[in-house]
């Protein structure tokens, strides 16, 4: 899951992401800014709190860890859809339910707001493609209060597997070295 980024002066630079989602979701944000700095428009995070109006009074920060808590938050799972297992996941649905009974929203259409931003500022991340075509715009919502919306914690070991016949060949490579920097490997 490493990428290398080219900078004008020919320096390289390699990040390595914990898994393809995190990868993924890393390169789209540098398309993102790459896009807005050739157009010559200033590049800048948007803030979630300030387009949805979401009130100061929330801390999505302490949320968040109430969220992942092992006793009370949301529960991980392992779930499967169209022949994939993903581990360490959860639905949309089960966020809303917590939501609702953590007594942080009045109502499940408050719930698909503020799970919105704990999308958009990074706390939760979509699993699967139903949850990320939402995430990418394709849906009213970028968060879905569905069964079959799979999302996962950014840092809870989340990984997707696919069901493989016999007849597949399991490559799996694995980078030597020492870390010098985070982000960059020591070739030995």
């Amino acid at each position: 899951f490493v990428f290398k980024l080219t900078a004008t002066k020919q320096q390289e630079h390699f990040f390595q992401a914990a898994f393809l989602e995190e990868r993924d979701a890393w390169v789209r944000d540098i398309k993102k800014a790459i896009h807005c700095l050739d157009g010559g428009q200033r590049f800048a995070r948007k803030s979630t709190r300030r387009s949805i109006r979401l009130p100061e009074t929330i801390n999505l920060s302490a949320l968040y860890l109430s969220m992942k808590d092992p006793e009370k938050g949301i529960k991980e799972l392992k779930l499967e859809k169209d022949k994939k297992v993903f581990n360490h996941c959860f639905t949309g649905t089960s966020v809303i339910d917590w939501l609702v009974s953590s007594n942080s929203i009045r109502n499940r259409k408050e719930g698909l707001m503020l799970a919105s931003s704990l999308l958009s500022e990074g706390y939760l991340q979509p699993a699967g493609d139903t949850s990320k075509a939402a995430a990418e715009g394709l849906s009213d919502t970028p968060f879905l209060d569905l069964c079959d919306a799979y999302y996962y914690f950014p840092d809870s070991g989340f990984f997707c597997e696919g069901n493989s016949s016999d007849d597949d060949v399991v490559l799996k490579e694995e980078f030597r070295g020492i870390v010098v920097k985070q982000g960059c490997l020591l070739k030995q």
